[in-house]
């Protein structure tokens, strides 16, 4: 590990860097990545789809593609929009599901910008993310992504969203902001502070 990788501080995101990222990537993978997957499988089991449904899916913040990995492995004749801020993580992930070329497409797009939507394609009939959008910070982006998502949704389309909710308002904010996106029945299947899995219904479902 070089000076400079031991310097890196999670405080300040550098999703630019290739080395950050790099140094991002390699500390999930030997820290937190086994439990990780864990916590999304048992969020991807919440979803009301056989595992050979032919559907759309989109990751929002999708990073390297880990979710995306899992999601394939769930429903394999699905497609994935995987959608992320860093084009270093969007190339990680290219390495990663290189594998499953053809049935997943790369989105740049910054989710503080409310035109992120017009370059995720859609509809889709399930999205997803994981620790991701509390990354955002102030609520009314957080609500303004909450509304974008619910927009790329197919009518009795399903929002899960694995996150740390705990360091950017809590699960009552962020469930606050989601019925205010409009987003009907809200759910939260499962909490260990700060983070939990909330479930997302779109109006009408």
């Amino acid at each position: 590990m070089t000076t400079a990788e031991r310097d890196f501080s999670t405080s300040e995101h550098d999703w630019h860097s290739d080395a950050y990222v790099a140094w991002w990537i390699g500390r999930d993978a030997t820290g937190r990545e086994a439990v990780r997957r864990e916590r999304l499988r048992a969020m991807l089991a919440l979803a009301p789809f056989d595992a050979g449904a032919e559907i759309a899916i989109l990751d929002v913040g999708g990073g390297y593609g880990l979710l995306t990995e899992e999601v394939l492995a769930v429903f394999p004749q699905c497609r994935v929009a995987l959608q992320d801020y860093s084009q270093p993580m969007l190339d990680a992930a290219k390495e990663r599901l290189v594998h499953a070329a053809g049935r997943v497409d790369y989105v740049q797009s910054d989710l503080r910008d409310t035109g992120w939507i017009d370059s995720a394609g859609g509809p889709f009939d399930l999205a997803v993310s994981s620790i991701a959008i509390h990354n955002l910070r102030e609520p009314a982006l957080i609500g303004a992504c909450y509304r974008g998502v619910l927009r790329l949704l197919k009518p009795g389309g399903l929002f899960l969203d694995y996150d740390i909710f705990g360091i950017a308002g809590g699960i009552e904010t962020h469930t606050r902001l989601m019925r205010a996106a409009g987003f009907g029945r809200i759910e939260c299947p499962w909490q260990e502070a700060p983070a939990a899995i909330l479930a997302a219904y779109a109006s009408g479902t």
